[in-house]
């Protein structure tokens, strides 16, 4: 897929904007302040139905205006496939956005998910590598969610039982009261933690080829590190993994801990993916959240992305589209050139990226159109 057209009205700082997107895609010009990273907000909305940025709802609807929509129609890959058309639209005090699919409602949400196959990658993503555990999990649940299907109800099944739980925990209901929910905890918990344990026992030996390939003399490991006591930290090699028995048995042992603290303790909800990366042969590797310099947790963080746009590929059989809010901020000249070297190399759909200046534009693909923003107005331009 690869997005054809899109139609905003009130979101953010666009009024009303309804533009034609080249093919090959675009890059948008325009100094801070101006929408750039707005813009790429509303068309990965359109892959995951809600704000990369963790905005609420409420915060993107443009100020003084009632309501926001967004309205997309996807190019399929090949001439014999239809168009898709996507709109989503929110009001002020409702309580949820109202989604059209092909002009009709989808009999469940998550049918509206990941048609477009965008990957967006932004400065922001530091606080993948630098920010706690829950960044991490959440970068995991997001690429799972839109990449295998039924991971996201697993996902919501899990939330459900564990509030439960914690509910009866914090109530001081009888032990057999709390107990009723382990079976249906470690049922979803368990294909959660085999899910992600297969997905980066499958990525991590692309991840230390892609910091390798950025770095050069440095190299990087991607490990997961499950929340249930008893199941070994897994990365590039099969090992046994048996997270359902594990976590009933974790749930059993730390059932005193668990009405202590009035919540539990163990399970996917604390796990979390630990990087590393070490410099020179021979040299001890380093966690990267507590000793990375910024140039290593950023091509950390660039590396992440882009598993996640070969997870597109992979999972889904199809090239990803790719948002690039001014990726080669802050990094040094070397790293800049052998990213843009990657993402030259790479099959995808499309690209948009966005960047202060003209100078800034580094990506050059055949066909894509330079267009200018300022203010929430955006001036289409000829083919770069």
């Amino acid at each position: 897929m690869s997005l054809e057209r899109l139609l905003l009205k009130d979101f953010r700082n666009f009024e009303e904007v309804e533009l034609h997107v080249p093919p090959a895609g675009i890059a948008l010009v325009g100094a801070n302040a101006q929408g750039k990273t707005n813009f790429l907000e509303a068309i990965h909305y359109l892959e995951m139905l809600r704000s990369f940025r963790g905005s609420q709802d409420g915060q993107l609807i443009r100020f003084g205006a009632p309501f926001f929509r967004i309205e997309g129609t996807l190019a399929p890959p090949t001439p014999a496939e239809p168009p898709v058309r996507l709109a989503v639209a929110f009001q002020r005090g409702a309580e949820g956005k109202r989604v059209r699919l092909n002009g009709a409602p989808p009999p469940r949400l998550g049918e509206a998910l990941g048609h477009l196959g965008s990957v967006v990658f932004t400065p922001d993503d530091m606080r993948l590598i630098a920010g706690g555990p829950q960044e991490r999990r959440r970068f995991l649940d997001v690429t799972l969610s839109l990449n295998i299907p039924g991971y996201l109800g697993l996902l919501q099944r899990y939330r459900q039982v564990l509030t439960r739980r914690n509910a009866a925990l914090r109530a001081q209901q009888p032990l057999d009261a709390v107990r009723a929910w382990n079976p249906l905890l470690a049922e979803a918990g368990g294909a959660i933690l085999t899910h992600r344990e297969r997905w980066v026992r499958q990525m991590a030996p692309l991840f230390a080829e892609l910091v390798e390939q950025v770095s050069t003399h440095e190299s990087g490991c991607m490990t997961y590190r499950p929340g249930v006591p008893g199941l070994a930290a897994v990365g590039g090699e099969s090992e046994t993994f048996g997270p359902e028995v594990a976590f009933l048995e974790a749930l059993k042992v730390g059932e005193t801990r668990d009405r202590q603290r009035g919540v539990t303790l163990v399970g996917p909800h604390r796990d979390d993916l630990h990087l590393t990366m070490a410099t020179g042969a021979g040299a001890s590797a380093r966690d990267l959240r507590d000793y990375g310099s910024g140039g290593q947790r950023r091509t950390a963080a660039l590396a992440l992305r882009l598993l996640e746009a070969r997870t597109v590929e992979r999972f889904r059989n199809r090239q990803p589209v790719l948002l690039l809010d001014d990726v080669f901020a802050e990094l040094d000249e070397a790293r800049s050139r052998r990213i843009l070297e990657l993402l030259e190399a790479m099959p995808v759909a499309q690209v948009i990226l966005t960047a202060p200046r003209d100078a800034d534009v580094r990506l050059h693909r055949g066909g894509m159109a330079l267009w200018r923003i300022e203010d929430g107005v955006i001036q289409t331009g000829s083919l770069g």
